[in-house]
């Protein structure tokens, strides 16, 4: 049993890895579940198994990969500082990544789905994270008091702009300014 498992994990790999590579290779408009099969050396009907149709395979590709992100910058201590610090690097990590950034440029419907409409698994786990840190800031007396999901909620709109919008002021602020500003205004947002 545990080896199917195994198994199993490894196929959804090689698709997720395949869908990530059709992303970058074609847009996602042209990303087909003929093609993952294809790149992943399996068939649509293996495909479909786990997932009901290409928008699905997409969303848990960026659910892999925004979860990812996070869990390669973990946290450093239960302060504001360390709060803001892991934010601003898990939103540069986020502006860094193809398949990410090709969604939000080149899929500007599917991306409004998740800007403007619900949130999505992997930007309620951002929350819900947010939130933890918060409350532990607040313990530590660096956060201000408020309901940590609300502002939650309200540091992930803050720098999911920032992580959207980058491309458009890059003249203006560069990666580091970038980075810069967005500690500064979640530091004012956050601070007692």
């Amino acid at each position: 049993m545990v080896s199917i498992s195994k198994s199993d994990s490894s196929v959804e790999q090689r698709i997720l890895d395949a869908a990530a590579a059709c992303i970058v290779a074609y847009g996602i408009e042209r990303t087909t579940v003929t093609e993952i099969a294809r790149r992943a050396r399996v068939s649509r009907p293996t495909i479909y198994r786990r997932w009901p149709d290409i928008r699905w395979v997409i969303a848990e590709l960026l659910t892999v990969r925004i979860t990812g992100v996070l869990e390669a910058v973990p946290a450093a201590g239960a302060g504001r500082e360390d709060l803001v610090n892991r934010v601003v690097r898990i939103a540069e990590r986020l502006r860094s990544d193809e398949v990410v950034m090709s969604v939000i440029f080149n899929a500007p419907t599917l991306a409004m789905v998740y800007i403007t409409e619900r949130l999505g698994t992997s930007q309620q786990l951002l929350v819900d994270t947010l939130a933890d840190a918060i409350a532990a800031g607040q313990e530590h007396g660096s956060v201000r008091p408020g309901d940590p999901h609300q502002m939650g909620a309200m540091c992930l709109l803050i720098t999911q702009s920032t992580i959207q919008s980058a491309q458009m002021v890059e003249k203006i602020l560069d990666r580091d300014a970038l980075n810069a500003e967005l500690a500064l205004a979640l530091n004012g947002y956050l601070k007692p």
